[in-house]
């Protein structure tokens, strides 16, 4: 913990001496990543139908799943992107919203609850400062399909019932 404080208030003091002096502060560094490095969704699979809520399996080959903040070599944590059409901005770290949802725990599936509809899926790693690592480690996209919830008949009462 005390290396990541190190480092967060160096950052700090730089970009704010660079701010102070005129200058644009200098991006920090990417994460080194493996070559061999490979992210991959695990389930759901590419075209599947789903009705209702879904569990999304992440899979990494070649390197760590650790939570965010730890600096231990070859180790990151998963981002997942929904419906997210945009690249990722690889000097810039992975943002948090409905679309960019972060595993910073160290998790390696989630459940999602999505509206009815098509919708895309994506992994992104990232570093112990939620920076994508260089190379670029993100899944291919796919696209899953949310059916609607079935409609349920009322029960119908028999003959002799009525």
């Amino acid at each position: 913990m005390h290396a990541i404080m190190q480092r967060t208030v160096v950052a700090t003091v730089l970009a704010a001496s660079c701010w102070v002096a005129g200058i644009p502060a200098p991006a920090l560094a990417q994460t080194p990543a493996p070559a061999d490095a490979v992210l991959y969704i695990i389930y759901p699979y590419n075209g599947q139908r789903i009705r209702g809520g879904f569990p999304v399996r992440f899979g990494l080959r070649n390197m760590g799943v650790t939570h965010a903040g730890d600096t231990t070599p070859n180790t990151g944590h998963h981002h997942l992107l929904v419906d997210v059409d945009e690249e990722v901005d690889t000097a810039e770290p992975i943002p948090t919203d409905k679309q960019h949802l972060h595993f910073g725990a160290g998790q390696t599936e989630t459940r999602l609850d999505l509206p009815p509809g098509k919708h895309t899926l994506r992994l992104v790693l990232g570093d112990a400062d939620h920076k994508p690592f260089k190379p670029l480690l993100i899944s291919k996209k796919i696209t899953v399909t949310v059916l609607p919830p079935r409609v349920r008949k009322p029960a119908q009462t028999s003959r002799a019932e009525r």
